[in-house]
Formats: structure tokens, C-alpha cells, sequence
């Protein structure tokens, strides 16, 4: 089955502010589908499945999109630096993460795993 890749949708009521962030801040590679809507070049990824109690549908399942990192005290530091509000590293066992507020009240997640990667 010839599956190419994969396509993450943020959705936010600011797509402009989130699209110059991922340009300007992260300096991620990118096309202009038409009319400045702008496609961005991921790093390389990897799918995590959770448990949760919400069945898939219902509105209220969670989603979350992560950024790896190998030092998340550096890249919390350098996004702070460039604008972005970053939470304090939290360690949660599994991993230390911290959390990006982007545009229209979005957050991403950053994130140094401790367990194996797939990429």
C-alpha cells in the first residue's frame, strides 16, 4: 500500500500568525499552496497510540502535536528567545516535555523522549 507520508492539521483563529511562526521561528521549509497558504516540511516523525476513556469521535478526544528535541533546555531557551512563551521543563518519566503557546491559543508540545525512538 503506497502511503508517501503523512499531513498534520492545526487548526487555530489565527492561521497567518501560526504560519509566520513555523516560517519565521522554526525556519521549516515550505510551499505556497495559493493565496499565501502555506504547506510546511515536517522533521522526521513517528506515531505514538494512546489509551484514553473518550471514545474517538465524540468531540473531546485529545490530540496532541510533539516536537522532538535533544536538549529541551536549549531549544525552550532559543524559542523564549525569539518570542515564543515556553512553560518550564516538566520530567515525566517517560520523557521531559514542555509546552509552546502559539497564535489563536495554540500549544504544541516539545518534547526529549527517554525511550527509543522510531526515526
Amino acid at each position: 500500500m503506497p502511503i508517501p507520508g503523512a499531513h498534520v492539521l492545526l487548526y487555530t483563529t489565527e492561521p497567518e500568525a501560526v504560519r509566520e511562526v513555523f516560517r519565521d521561528v522554526f525556519g521549516w521549509p515550505h510551499v505556497d499552496a495559493g493565496g499565501g497558504w502555506l504547506i510546511f516540511a515536517l522533521p522526521p516523525a513517528e506515531l505514538g497510540v494512546h489509551p484514553t476513556e473518550v471514545p474517538a469521535g465524540g468531540g473531546s478526544t485529545p490530540h496532541l502535536f510533539s516536537l522532538m528535541c535533544d536538549d529541551i533546555e536549549v531549544a525552550a531557551a532559543e524559542l523564549r528567545d525569539r518570542g515564543l512563551p515556553v512553560s518550564e521543563p516538566r520530567d515525566e518519566g517517560y520523557g521531559v516535555t514542555t509546552m509552546v503557546g502559539l497564535p489563536g491559543g495554540l500549544e504544541i508540545q516539545l518534547y526529549r523522549p527517554r525511550h527509543p525512538t522510531a526515526t
